[in-house]
């Protein structure tokens, strides 16, 4: 699906309408959008390094995937479509939280989000599209705090200020499930 379009907000992710995706870029319009994690059966993270002729964050490492439902389109089901269309994987999908940012970022654009977060397990081996994915990596998330407080630059700001906070709902998360599972 064509993702060239993105749902305006208000700061409650009410819908206010929409507007072309580079345009609200250049502007800084406050849009919906929505960021899928995925963890292995190790606890592994899986991260990919954007293309690199994206027009934002080309070449920065990230989370699965990103993107922006288009309107009148459910937000699990768009994060399974673009999940299964950037990194080739099917899995079932969790949502975990949402949380609105502002940041000045390359080439004069601004991202102004109300961020839908997803997370999901799976074993497959991703099967990248190259124009979206230059390459991936299963990482420990030690290593990868690691490597995100070490080189800060090599990562995309949405996710350099989501993970830690999403960590711990996922721990959380996971106590949650264990104990009511007993």
């Amino acid at each position: 699906m064509e993702r060239n379009k993105v749902v305006l907000v208000d700061q409650y992710d009410q819908q206010l309408g929409e507007m072309d995706k580079l345009l609200a870029h250049q502007r800084g319009e406050l849009h919906r959008a929505f960021s899928v994690f995925i963890f292995n059966s190790q606890g592994k993270m899986l991260i990919h390094q954007r293309a690199s002729h994206k027009y934002h964050g080309g070449g920065l490492w990230t989370n699965a995937c990103c993107s922006h439902p288009q309107m009148g389109e459910e937000l699990k089901s768009a994060a399974q479509e673009r999940l299964q269309f950037e990194m080739g994987l099917v899995c079932g999908l969790q949502h975990v939280h949402e949380f609105v940012y502002h940041a000045e970022v390359e080439n004069n654009l601004i991202e102004h989000e109300y961020d839908h977060v997803f997370f999901g397990s799976t074993n497959q081996l991703p099967n990248p599209n190259p124009d979206e994915v230059s390459a991936f990596k299963w990482i420990s998330v030690d290593d990868l705090l690691r490597e995100v407080a070490e080189k800060p630059q090599e990562f995309t700001y949405w996710f350099k200020s989501v993970l830690e906070d999403l960590l711990m709902k996922i721990k959380d998360l996971t106590i949650s499930l264990e104990n009511t599972s007993q």
